[in-house]
């Protein structure tokens, strides 16, 4: 008696078998409606970026008057429920990557990170003639919107020519808005100290 031996499964088996099980697309739902809503609501936030600065500015001046309640709780146990909080509304409004060193202020309220090359101090050269991004030709160029949002902003052309720094992978998936603060607010009492 022959016993059959079990059918050998390659790579090459296992891709196309999740391949039949990602083709699924709910009736209604598509990658190009997600991506057009998405970039909807990033370029209102860029339209409306000087509002955006005010409101963020009160938002900051907040956080920071916060800062005795986030120092007695402690900054690591107030990372996970302001992270969370965080991600919502800058995602929402950003689409936020959370890479943890927000630059919205200097660019215009258009995330950087949202280009494909996550280039922080400018665009790549690559811009199309329609100010689309020239990796994925239906996105509209985040530098080009970056300085229109910049344009509208207070202080949004001094601050766009800043040179910004590379982002910092550890800090990925951590608040931003609690390190600024506690920047803020270290900033604000060695002030203090200088001045006695």
């Amino acid at each position: 008696m022959q016993v059959e031996k079990p059918p050998i499964i390659t790579q090459a088996i296992r891709v196309r078998r999740a391949r039949e099980k990602s083709e699924y697309q709910p009736h209604g739902v598509s990658v190009e409606s997600r991506r057009g809503r998405r970039y909807t609501i990033r370029l209102w936030s860029v339209r409306h970026s000087r509002l955006l600065e005010w409101f963020y500015d009160k938002f900051s001046r907040i956080f920071l008057t916060l800062h005795p309640f986030w120092k007695a709780v402690g900054y690591n146990r107030a990372e996970a429920p302001v992270t969370f909080v965080e991600r919502r509304v800058k995602g929402l409004m950003f689409d936020c990557r959370m890479c943890g060193q927000c630059i919205l202020s200097s660019t215009g309220m258009s995330c950087p990170m949202n280009c494909p090359k996550q280039l922080r101090n400018g665009p790549c050269g690559g811009v199309r003639a329609n100010g689309n991004c020239e990796v994925e030709p239906d996105m509209p160029c985040v530098w080009v919107q970056a300085w229109n949002g910049a344009t509208n902003m207070r202080h949004g052309e001094d601050n766009i020519m800043d040179v910004q720094k590379p982002v910092d992978q550890s800090t990925r998936e951590t608040s931003a808005w609690l390190r600024v603060t506690a920047n803020a607010a270290a900033g604000r009492d060695a002030a203090r100290k200088a001045a006695q």
